[in-house]
């Protein structure tokens, strides 16, 4: 099975332009679960834009499970550059899995994922560190079949394939778009990795994206489908988006 998890942080981004909390990111969270979102990933950047570190927090507590620090009862996904600041509060929060992700202070959003050959020593102390507060790796890679076999060196537990390239493409040729990513998912499951992907994934590519990579553990998605809620809604949204995975 493939889970859906949503990434609310465009929900943090429209509360933070008014101040307050309106709309409640934390009721937005269990919202996506009860309509059936097996997960729930955020970002939260350095200048706190969209999703806070406290957002992160409680978005934690909310849905720990039991007495276990890293027992939740749903997948709990945060992904961003692993700078001290951040590893620091996901080594506190302990979620499910974390997603290494290099993006920069001034990035709109990522637009790129880890060069894990060129970074691997880095990656690897990162990964040791995540290791021993019991979470599980994931990091963010371009669809290159030689960042796959570097993630695996590193000692991440999964990557996820960064898949605007393939959005862009799906409507010109989707078979051409899809090849690349199809070659990676084949590699990680060939080398022991699980497989995430995320980047634009949206009720337009997404059917085509896991008829062709079935295998996949994980899609993470977020501003598509905060955008077709707002005409859709929440529940039908998410209903939507978890009958493309089926």
């Amino acid at each position: 099975m493939t889970r859906l998890s949503v990434n609310i942080n465009k929900v943090a981004t429209l509360r933070n332009a008014r101040g307050g909390n309106n709309p409640d990111v934390l009721r937005v969270a269990q919202d996506c679960v009860l309509f059936g979102a097996e997960g729930i990933t955020v970002h939260p950047r350095p200048d706190e834009r969209h999703i806070r570190y406290d957002d992160a927090r409680e978005i934690g507590n909310l849905f720990r499970n039991g007495v276990k620090e890293n027992d939740f009862r749903v997948e709990y996904n945060i992904e961003g550059n692993p700078i001290e600041k951040f590893v620091n509060l996901v080594t506190e929060i302990r979620p499910t899995q974390v997603t290494l992700v290099p993006d920069g202070h001034d990035q709109i959003t990522s637009n790129h994922g880890y060069d894990t050959v060129t970074h691997k020593d880095f990656l690897i102390e990162v990964a040791e560190c995540l290791h021993e507060a019991n979470i599980r790796v994931s990091v963010f890679i371009d669809p290159k079949p030689e960042y796959v076999l570097g993630a695996k060196e590193v000692g991440a537990d999964r990557v996820e394939l960064y898949t605007e390239p393939y959005a862009k493409g799906y409507a010109g040729d989707r078979r051409m778009s899809i090849e690349p990513y199809v070659e990676c998912a084949k590699a990680a499951r060939d080398c022991g990795l699980g497989l995430n992907a995320g980047h634009d994934l949206s009720l337009e590519n997404l059917a085509y994206f896991h008829q062709c990579i079935p295998w996949t553990d994980e899609v993470s998605i977020g501003h598509a489908l905060i955008c077709d809620a707002l005409y859709s809604g929440l529940h039908h949204t998410i209903e939507q988006y978890k009958s493309c995975l089926k």
